[in-house]
């Protein structure tokens, strides 16, 4: 136990203190011992888990007076308690087994012992641990050769992986989480037996599977674990729609990228951009709806028209489906694939004032985003080829910035409100006031009249009789 901040010492001596006192044994598990040996422990706001041979709420309780301004949180349904004290979160809970049966999400729990305990565990890595207990305080147990697992980057699980995965499938996401996020490989057997028992996920929550998912969305080389995923056929179970990307359809000779390998690209492309979960997640929808729109046509080889349309349309059905939020993030996503194409479109000199307002209006805020997704999007090889399309993004921008200095388009709101429409025109509430509201619009779109309050007003009257 070297190198462990001051702060958390101290808590580690309050808590055997209490533990002897009790006459339970207490030890530091999971997490924070593997991160302390990956040298990933941080200062700040941390979770650090404790299993105790007895009664886990009541050590909390012990440890919680012990403390001083610290909060107790008691669980009696999950047997678990945790205190807060600064900036940490104790979680304690008793030594206990837990299995599943084949065809339920709930765990059957039982009380017992730290051999027990670590035996649940769902790999090497995780079931390392420290006694804090006064007879052998600090010294590491680890059952399963978790140590050897750290230094060999190797993810495998404590005992017989089909019976890790039997007791809760979910494990299988886990494996591949911490694979992605270490940067490890998997043990073959512990592949091996993902791949046999992919199946096996659909007994679990799409809750508990999606919070695994964006932990893999948002490791720094998210396409490592998507490709595990992918190969273990755990993805075609949750997320059917992505692994079909995967294929090349060849016709005289004429073939096309393939779809799940280039998404993968773009994705972590975009990383390196900057980008949070939601763009994160715009990368890997932007072409999830190539398989159906995919057409071969003699001249123009293979085509996907229509693929951001019906993708923005998919959107909001697979965040549904995998339990992702419908709010403000699916309507960000579904827009940035709605638009994805449309940038590239605007390279030309030619193109007017008014399509370059029109991207500006419909992206508003998150236009920045979108041209990181568009340019993540070039995953060309070829390095001329590379260079000219981010010179071609380079003057989108350009004229984005230009436009928007000029017309302000950015978040729009139209200048002429609805009461202003009705007493202008001496019109109650009806359609008409939106037909005025629209065709003011599109005149500023258009670039027809500045986009200011008196020039909408003019407009309104100088074309009032075609709304009334």
């Amino acid at each position: 136990m070297k190198n462990i901040p001051t702060s958390h010492q101290k808590v580690f001596k309050i808590i055997s203190q209490a533990a002897e006192e009790l006459d339970c044994p207490v030890y530091v598990v999971g997490g924070y011992v593997r991160d302390h040996y990956l040298n990933r422990l941080k200062e700040g706001a941390m979770d650090i888990d404790f299993v105790t041979v007895g009664s886990g709420i009541k050590l909390a309780r012990s440890v919680s007076d012990k403390i001083k301004n610290s909060s107790l949180a008691v669980y009696k349904q999950f047997g678990t308690a945790q205190v807060k004290t600064g900036d940490l979160e104790l979680e304690f809970v008793g030594a206990r087994k837990e299995s599943y049966r084949r065809d339920s999400r709930k765990p059957i729990v039982e009380d017992g012992t730290l051999e027990d305990d670590q035996l649940r565990r769902d790999l090497t890595i995780n079931a390392m641990s420290w006694s804090l207990n006064e007879e052998n305080y600090g010294e590491l147990v680890d059952p399963f050769g978790g140590m050897e697992d750290l230094e060999n980057k190797n993810i495998k699980t404590p005992i017989d992986p089909h019976q890790t995965f039997s007791d809760d499938p979910l494990r299988m996401m886990r494996a591949i989480r911490f694979a992605s996020q270490l940067n490890f490989r998997i043990e073959e057997e512990t592949f091996n037996a993902i791949t046999e028992m992919a199946s096996r996920i659909n007994i679990i929550s799409k809750e508990r599977i999606i919070d695994e998912l964006n932990k893999i969305i948002l490791s720094d080389h998210p396409s490592l674990g998507f490709t595990m995923l992918f190969k273990t056929g755990l993805l075609k179970e949750f997320f059917p729609e992505m692994h079909n990307l995967h294929g090349v359809k060849e016709i005289k000779g004429v073939r096309h990228k393939d779809n799940f390998w280039h998404t993968l690209k773009v994705l972590d492309n975009v990383i390196e951009l900057g980008a949070d979960l939601w763009l994160r997640w715009a990368a890997i929808m932007h072409d999830i709806a190539k398989p159906p729109t995919q057409r071969f046509h003699p001249k123009a080889g293979w085509t996907f028209h229509g693929h951001d349309a019906l993708g923005a349309k998919w959107t909001k059905k697979i965040f549904r489906r995998l339990g992702l939020p419908l709010d403000e993030r699916m309507r960000y996503v579904r827009k940035l694939v709605r638009l994805h194409l449309r940038p590239i479109a605007l390279v030309s000199d030619e193109v007017s004032d008014s399509a370059i307002r029109r991207l500006i209006y419909e992206a508003g805020d998150d236009i920045d985003d979108l041209m990181k997704l568009c340019r993540a999007d070039v995953t060309t090889k070829n390095e001329y080829k590379q260079e000219k399309y981010q010179q071609n993004f380079d003057y989108v921008e350009k004229r984005i910035k230009e436009v928007e200095e000029k017309d302000r388009i950015r978040n729009w709101k139209n200048p002429l409100s609805g009461e202003e429409i009705m007493k202008a025109l001496n019109i109650k509430p009806s359609r008409a006031v939106g037909d005025v509201k629209d065709a003011v619009k599109e005149a500023i779109l258009n670039g027809d009249i500045p986009n200011d309050h008196d020039a909408a007003f003019n407009y309104m009257m100088e074309h009032k009789n075609d709304f009334l």
